[in-house]
């Protein structure tokens, strides 16, 4: 079994993330990055600036997963934008897109990248509770900033 170390804070003790046998962690990065240039050059071929824009954020989406050094460390805030993004695409498709063949073939690729995040979610980032964990702290240094910046 492979483990990825990786720190959750500046200053934390390590954090030990097992990726099970058979799911490397190179492997689900690479069909996340795969299945997001794929529905980025679907939307791309559609034309209009709607979906131009849905292109291009896909594209930046797929480039910050594979970027390394520090941000390395804030990928897992990538998956949940792109999570998001996602999920956020299948429901503009669901209430107003338009039904044709590679629409749900888009969708079917959707779908799965989802899928793959969330495999990625439990299996990378240590599941919803250590993500929550994440999210928290990522608030509390946020709103530390805001308040010693307002108090100037």
């Amino acid at each position: 079994m492979a483990t990825l170390k990786q720190t959750t804070q500046p200053g934390a003790v390590l954090t030990t993330v097992r990726v099970g046998p058979g799911l490397r962690v190179e492997l689900l990065r690479l069909v996340v990055v795969g299945l997001t240039l794929a529905t980025a050059a679907i939307h791309a071929s559609l034309g209009g600036v709607m979906f131009m824009l849905n292109a291009a954020g896909y594209t930046m989406f797929a480039a910050a997963m594979t970027l390394p050094g520090p941000f390395a460390r804030i990928r897992w805030l990538v998956r949940l934008g792109l999570l998001g993004f996602t999920s956020a695409t299948i429901g503009g498709w669901v209430l107003f897109g338009a039904r044709f063949d590679l629409a749900y073939i888009d969708k079917a690729l959707e779908v799965g990248l989802i899928g793959v995040l969330l495999v990625e979610l439990w299996r990378i980032d240590g599941g919803p509770i250590e993500v929550i964990r994440r999210l928290r702290w990522l608030a509390g240094r946020v709103g530390a900033t805001f308040v010693a910046r307002a108090g100037r």
